[in-house]
Formats: structure tokens, sequence, C-alpha cells
């Protein structure tokens, strides 16, 4: 009779460490990514694997930035491509940006976020824009995807562009002579 008790004692607890949320963020742990960054344009009628080959060859480790507008609006635009091992499971992930120039590493606020929509999906595409006053033209950064919560990615880039140039002069003008 106790040996009875004791296995359904057992049995319940196998049970409701099975259905506990921390199986899902430990089922996370396996999860990697390959992360690539590419400023060319990926065709569309690639398949997955031809998706791959493409951002492998086209790899970007220096993004520059769009020179057609004013310097303040002036942005950093990349195509992303995280490759999975396994397929997400989730109906998002995060995007986190440190800026690694100096040797403390500094959080860049905010987290991008990117939706599936295909749980299911191995490789992700997705187009990304960094704006300034975040991010600053001439730094290093490293990228991290998360997956509930879960780090399974990294990427190091740098951004180059033109820093904003004062030129030191002050001019005055009288609105009410005009």
């Amino acid at each position: 009779m106790n040996l009875r008790i004791v296995f359904i004692a057992a049995s319940t607890a196998a049970i409701l460490c099975a259905l506990t949320p921390w199986d899902e963020a430990e089922a996370a742990s396996g999860l990697r990514a390959k992360i690539y960054l590419t400023q060319k344009g990926i065709p569309r009628t690639l398949s997955e694997a031809g998706v791959l080959r493409f951002v492998r060859q086209h790899r970007a480790t220096r993004l520059y930035e769009t020179a057609e507008m004013p310097i303040k609006d002036r942005q950093w635009r990349a195509s992303l491509v995280a490759s999975f091992n396994a397929p997400v499971r989730d109906s998002e992930f995060e995007l986190l940006f440190y800026d690694i120039q100096t040797a403390e590493r500094k959080f860049i606020a905010p987290a991008m976020t990117v939706f599936l929509s295909n749980s299911n999906q191995k490789t992700i595409v997705h187009k990304m824009y960094l704006k300034r006053p975040q991010f600053k033209p001439n730094r290093r950064l490293e990228m991290v995807i998360t997956v509930r919560r879960q780090e399974v990615g990294r990427y190091r880039f740098q951004i180059l562009g033109q820093a904003v140039q004062h030129s030191g002069e002050v001019t005055f003008t009288d609105d009410e002579a005009r």
C-alpha cells in the first residue's frame, strides 16, 4: 500500500514538472541561431538554401548609412537573416543591441521585436532600420537574438557614417526687425 502511494506521488510530481513554464525556458536553451546582415537586396525568388548562400556571400560587418537625407535623419538599413537550428516555436523573438566601442558593454534601448508569421520557421528574413539618435555613427555594436529571454545568437558589426559637426559659430537674428 505504501509503495502504491509513493508511486502515485512520484508520477504526479513528474507530470507537474513537465507542465511548468520552466520547461519552455529550458527548451529554448538548445535553440541556436546563425545571424547574417547584408545591405544588398535579397532576391525574392530564392529558396531558403539560396537565401543562406546569398547572405553568406554578401555578409556585412560594416553597415553604411543612407546618404540622401540630412545628417540628423539618416539611418542604417540592412536585411537580417537568422537561421535557427530548429523551429522557433514562438510568435516572436527580440533583437538587443549593445555598444561595444569601449571596454564597457552598454545597452542601446529600445529592443526590437520581430514577429513571426509561422512559428515553425527556421530561417527568418527581416528588414532592419537603425535610426539616429539611438544609434550613433562610427561605433562597434553587438546584436543579440533572444527567444523567451534566452540568448540564442550574437553578431558583431560596425555602423559607419558622418557625425554631426558644429562650426562653433553662433548667429543671432532679431525677429522683430523683419
